[in-house]
């Protein structure tokens, strides 16, 4: 069995060199957002970019003495919310840093252009000037923002939430730069180009998943000691590669099958009639309602919950504490509000814990028993079941945390944006309302252009180049989904919302990851999309935006949907 891997003793594969992450060219989110970017020759771009670093390096470097917090970001163990949660309580330090970077192509003169002349004579001198920004960049930007993280977590925040709101300015300049784009807010290198996405995606033995769901925030010590009491953290589906990661998805693969999932469309069609009722009827009392609250959360609960095998009424309590897990991990919250929300995180461990020990002694036709019998198989030769061992509790407490969370909270932002970005390009909504039959490719389209998982990262496990980047060992890439699904070299016109796109099918676009870590549920959030379209425009045609200038994304890169969703019919 996979044991944990203590966040004090990171898993390597060679010497972690010092830390110092370095590149030409280094974007600091939030306010890389300059219009002198757009249009600008190649030369003038760079450099504005690297000044606009140094700003936002000095501008942070003022606020540490103006801002404090209870949380702390941290580099944080491994796993999914809750299991990362867990690990933080048992963590001692995480060791740090990702280790320099370079371009391969730094020295190489522009194509056409033969040595001595003034166009390479100018390209050296531009080479020279990135390499000065490489230099500070070595020297300087890792343990500042790493100091910055542990001591001004506002307003590490507050620039994190901007640029989590609205990523794909940032996006945009990444794709158009040369080789990876290193961003000191993310600490990590962005992946920003499709096919770039796909090489990391499919090469799992040389990108890690381990360190895939980093938390954004080290919990209180109050908060800790809540969370210590519960069960220890083990890696799950999201956190591992190989061998490991084939155990974790074989039940998931048979349990989230096709068949397994055509059996649950009658139950999440029946949902979606009832909640859509519901909603309807909401509107009609007071004028308007939040889609969010009333559809979009509890439609993929009830459908996770019936998947698991859940009794009805623990629900509305799994999820909740599964909005509470999120939260602790990735928001500034006070010291009360952590702990209310790591006693969540240890009801809802203790309520997956109940259920899988039920499974073991009365098994059923779901996917806890599922689970149970894969991950914790019963080779007692005795008479009736051997009781489940702690350590395969904890594991299985873990990967059915991944499970619910990952279940409904992902399509749920989906739900969101999908009708969110319909009832704004009205001209798309009046069309699905005349052709229905373009309900799959409404999905498909509302998945690529704002994709409810933005990405994930990886960790090198060897020096490797990416788009030309020399990367070492150790070093932590963010794999962005959602810029990769903006990439004009494969979607034309990608800013463009257009159902009728050619070609708009799940092949063509990474909303649901790629390779090895595709999301295995991705049918059954699709079916749940559909049956919330197809219900949606038979029932309220007449549907709109209440406000459309105050709908505010919600500020994360894994649930990206809008805070509320107030709407009118």
């Amino acid at each position: 069995m996979d044991q944990a891997r203590h966040p004090e003793q990171p898993e390597q594969t060679a010497e972690q060199p010092e830390a110092g992450p370095a590149r030409a060219m280094a974007v600091a989110p939030g306010s890389a957002r300059d219009e002198t970017l757009e249009g600008s020759p190649e030369e003038t771009r760079e450099g504005a970019i690297e000044e606009t670093l140094a700003e936002a390096s000095g501008e942070a470097h003022g606020e540490a003495s103006k801002e404090t917090s209870t949380g702390t970001p941290t580099e944080a163990p491994t796993g999914t919310p809750v299991e990362a949660a867990a690990g933080t309580a048992q963590a001692g330090t995480a060791q740090a840093g990702t280790a320099p970077a370079r371009t391969a192509q730094a020295r190489t003169a522009p194509p056409g252009a033969p040595a001595g002349t003034p166009a390479d004579a100018a390209e050296q001198a531009r080479l020279d000037r990135r390499e000065h920004h490489t230099r500070r960049a070595h020297h300087t930007p890792l343990a500042h923002h790493t100091h910055l993280a542990h001591h001004t977590p506002l307003a590490h925040h507050t620039r994190l939430d901007r640029l989590q709101r609205d990523p794909y300015p940032l996006y945009e300049q990444a794709r158009r730069a040369p080789g990876l784009t290193y961003v000191p807010l993310l600490d990590a290198w962005l992946v920003s180009r499709d096919a770039d996405v796909r090489e990391v995606l499919l090469r799992p033995q040389d990108f890690s998943s381990a360190q895939s769901l980093r938390p954004d925030v080290r919990p209180s010590p109050a908060a800790l000691a809540v969370l210590g009491a519960g069960f220890a953290p083990r890696p799950t589906v999201v956190s591992t590669d190989g061998p490991a990661h084939r155990r974790h998805r074989a039940p998931l693969n048979s349990g989230l099958s096709a068949t397994r999932t055509a059996a649950l469309t009658a139950y999440v069609t029946e949902q979606a009639e009832t909640l859509a009722e519901a909603f309807a009827g909401a509107m009609a009392e007071h004028g308007r309602a939040d889609l969010m609250a009333h559809y979009a959360r509890p439609l993929p609960g009830a459908v996770v919950g019936r998947l698991l095998g859940l009794d009805p009424a623990d629900v509305p309590t799994a999820v909740h504490c599964s909005y509470s897990a999120e939260r602790l991990l990735y928001r500034p919250l006070s010291e009360p509000e952590q702990i209310a929300a790591a006693e969540d995180v240890l009801a809802l461990q203790h309520l997956l814990d109940r259920y899988a020990r039920d499974r073991r002694a009365r098994p059923r036709d779901d996917l806890i028993t599922g689970l149970v019998t894969a991950l914790a198989p019963d080779a007692g030769l005795g008479p009736g079941p051997r009781e489940l061992t702690g350590d395969q509790r904890c594991e299985l407490v873990a990967n059915l945390q991944n499970l619910l969370i990952a279940g409904h909270l992902t399509t749920t932002a989906m739900i969101g944006t999908t009708v969110l970005h319909l009832l704004r390009h009205r001209d798309q909504w009046e069309r699905l309302l005349a052709r229905p039959e373009l309900i799959p490719a409404a999905v498909e389209e509302a998945a690529r252009y704002d994709s409810a998982v933005q990405g994930f990262r990886r960790t090198t496990t060897r020096p490797v180049t990416l788009a030309g980047t020399e990367l070492p060992a150790g070093a932590t890439v963010f794999v962005a989904y959602g810029s990769a699904n903006r990439d004009p070299a494969r979607h034309p016109d990608p800013e463009v919302f257009d159902i009728t796109r050619e070609r708009p099918d799940a092949r063509h676009h990474v909303a649901f990851g790629h390779g090895p870590h595709g999301c295995p549920g991705s049918q059954l959030a699709r079916a749940q999309l559909r049956a919330t379209l197809a219900v949606f425009t038979r029932r309220l045609p007449g549907l709109r935006l209440v406000d459309d200038g105050r709908i505010r994304m919600r500020p994360t890169f894994i649930h990206r949907s809008p805070e509320e969703l107030p709407l009118t019919c």
